[in-house]
């Protein structure tokens, strides 16, 4: 059995896990963790954006979370960002390196990285 205090400890530690994955941010990174995202990769592309967002101090601005089935398998790991007052954007195929360029770019710069948007993987 564990102390309290050291029970409080493991508490306050994951508690920032926990927030990021259930915050009410401005802006939500919504992960594809279906069977076929699973498959495809996405579990480290959570862990990317999870890590991310918690190092970069954006928690309170930034929610992470993960979804089932988006419909567009053959674009799995599928990512996708809404935010307050704009139109979604679906970023596929997704990476951990494409995500550390779409935080990075997207989340903290504000500018879209196209040519990992589901429009310009479409040919």
């Amino acid at each position: 059995m564990k102390s309290l205090a050291e029970l409080q400890a493991i508490k306050e530690k994951m508690k920032s896990k926990v927030v990021l994955r259930e915050g009410s941010g401005e802006t939500r990174i919504v992960v594809g963790m279906a069977t076929c995202g699973i498959a495809a990769g996405a579990r480290p592309v959570l862990g990317k954006f999870v890590e991310l967002t918690g190092s970069s101090g954006l928690s309170d601005k930034v929610t992470v979370s993960q979804t089932g089935c988006i419909g567009i398998c053959q674009f799995e790991p599928v990512v996708e960002i809404f935010e307050a007052g704009k139109e979604k954007t679906t970023y596929v195929k997704m990476t951990p390196e494409k995500a550390e360029r779409v935080f990075n770019e997207h989340i903290k710069g504000g500018k879209v990285v196209s040519e990992y948007t589901i429009a310009a993987n479409q040919s």
